[in-house]
């Protein structure tokens, strides 16, 4: 079957030329804004990389088409009701899921647990929405923008089950190290916002970070390792071994996974 055309360009990048493409393609609210938080919160240092990508016509159709009742655009101006938007089933949240494969699969795995998928990545956003309509998997929902402003100004306390932080954005450079999003302040955050025993997971194939993520959660009072000797955790069943993932580990990469629950549950 041949690759669906692609369409011009789209930045995530924030800014004139990002938002007038973006309402061309999504017009009237048809799907993911270009800054959907605007200039209504600070400016402060981002764990995640604008990309420019193409958005193929597939995913553009199944962003217009699906975006009304499966998407929603971080704006931090509302609290979500998480128990209307998904049935009352539990919730994780996924922060970064790419293409959205990892996250589809585990969502057909297991549909007595909804998945609040953030990310700012439209060919990601339109794919993963395309193979939830495939597989009709009703328990995935879509949300575009900055996963703090989420966290903070958007989720009830104490509304999810958990969390998921998959090969995030290592930023290896040194200078780099105070964009990396698993430290104490984002931690604290995220605490507030899990129920009683819920549990974080992360994983990643750059030891360094491993290394980091490992000991912020170690020494934070608000978690506890489900290791009962502490260290990392095998993969569990539930986290699909992606394609990604597979050629880092033929090239002999290393990749951990952390599982710490919610202390007090």
């Amino acid at each position: 079957m041949a690759e669906a055309p692609e369409i011009p360009e789209i930045s995530e990048v924030t800014g004139a030329a990002g938002a007038q493409l973006t309402s061309r393609l999504f017009p009237d609210g048809t799907g993911p804004a270009a800054d959907p938080a605007g200039s209504h919160f600070e400016r402060r240092i981002r764990s995640f990389q604008p990309r420019r990508s193409r958005v193929t016509t597939g995913q553009a159709e199944a962003l217009r088409r699906l975006w009304g009742q499966w998407g929603l655009d971080i704006d931090g101006q509302r609290v979500l009701d998480v128990d209307e938007m998904f049935g009352g089933l539990p919730v994780v949240l996924e922060i970064g899921f790419g293409m959205g494969e990892a996250t589809a699969r585990m969502a057909a795995a297991d549909p007595g647990t909804g998945i609040l998928a953030v990310d700012v990545h439209t060919p990601g956003q339109g794919n993963l929405l395309r193979l939830a309509e495939e597989n009709g998997l009703s328990n995935i929902r879509v949300a575009n923008g900055d996963a703090i402003i989420l966290l903070r100004e958007m989720l009830p306390a104490a509304s999810l089950a958990g969390l998921r932080v998959y090969f995030p954005d290592p930023w290896p450079k040194k200078r780099h190290h105070k964009r990396r999003l698993i430290q104490e302040e984002f931690l604290t955050l995220v605490a507030g916002r899990l129920g009683p025993g819920a549990v974080v997971h992360c994983a990643t194939d750059w030891e360094p970070y491993a290394e980091q993520m490992l000991e912020e959660l170690t020494a934070h009072p608000d978690y506890e390792n489900t290791e009962s000797a502490g260290g990392y955790a095998p993969r569990p069943a539930f986290r699909p071994l992606t394609r990604f993932e597979g050629q880092g580990l033929d090239k002999g990469h290393v990749v951990r996974d952390l599982l710490f629950r919610r202390a007090g549950g």
